[in-house]
């Protein structure tokens, strides 16, 4: 097999996030200044967002504007009555449709930039896989869907004969594989939240949905705070939201701004160090 010499080519993996995804664009605008390229991208649940538009063509600046401009309150569409029937509180049509807009109805089979996205089939499949190869000409942004597919706030999925959900669920061998073939190292970039207090509110008459996402948030956050095998622990840049949630749908215009900054300066600071170890140990 090829290895890859280039020292400069990596393939980023932008995993969960749900909707903290603006960290991942700044991510993304630290790559660019450190002059990296990527000839592949991988996302996993809100970090597929980020990875199919820049897949798609968007710039840095175009997905920061983008963000900033979103009100994401309009995909918290919840409903007690869906989650019973559907598995979710929000069927994620109104997310589906807006990203697919985005993109132009684009296939994995016309993107410039090889994508592959990653979900989890809980009918006992484990990671599921999204491409050029396996899915041509299936859409971008419900492959998408399916890896955002956070348990209990967006309904599960249904593809062939699997059952999907978050692929943020998964083994992290599925994300460290070999994407280009050749040695080409991945580098995950990958979202952890701290726990905090959340101030009550004062006792609704219907508290059901108030403690579902109680719940989902300590979930999330434990799920982001899973421990990173020592094999990948080179190969993966943790990045510390703070107390903002992947399910703050309430997100204003600073949070989204200290998401970026916090995805933009711990990708600065830590990556170099994460390579030049990976770089080291290739020989």
């Amino acid at each position: 097999m090829h290895v890859a010499t280039h020292t400069n080519v990596i393939v980023p993996i932008f995993s969960g996030g749900g909707t903290r995804f603006p960290a991942h664009i700044g991510c993304l605008k630290a790559l660019e200044e450190m002059q990296l390229n990527f000839p592949a991208l991988v996302g996993v649940s809100g970090g597929s967002i980020i990875a199919a538009l820049y897949a798609c063509g968007y710039s840095v600046a175009e997905m920061k504007a983008l963000a900033e401009e979103t009100d994401f309150k309009q995909f918290a569409d919840f409903s007690i009555i869906r989650l019973i029937r559907e598995g979710g509180l929000s069927n994620g049509n109104k997310f589906e449709n807006w990203l697919d807009e985005k993109l132009h109805g684009v296939t994995f089979n016309c993107l410039p930039t090889p994508l592959h996205i990653l979900a989890t089939d809980i009918n006992g499949g484990g990671p599921v896989l999204f491409n050029q190869k396996l899915t041509p000409e299936l859409k971008v942004a419900t492959a998408v869907r399916y890896s955002m597919s956070i348990p209990l706030v967006f309904s599960f999925k249904e593809f062939d004969d699997q059952v999907l959900v978050d692929g943020a669920i998964l083994s992290e061998d599925e994300l460290f594989k070999d994407w280009l073939h050749d040695g080409t190292p991945s580098v995950c970039f990958r979202l952890k939240s701290t726990a905090s207090k959340q101030p009550r509110k004062k006792r609704n008459r219907f508290p059901l949905p108030v403690y579902l996402l109680m719940l989902i948030r300590a979930f999330m956050n434990a799920l982001s705070r899973e421990y990173v095998h020592a094999e990948y622990w080179q190969h993966t840049v943790v990045i510390n939201t703070g107390d903002i949630s992947a399910i703050d749908f309430k997100a204003n215009h600073h949070a989204k701004e200290q998401l970026f900054n916090v995805g933009y300066n711990t990708t600065r600071m830590i990556l170099p160090k994460k390579l030049a170890h990976v770089q080291s140990y290739r020989g």
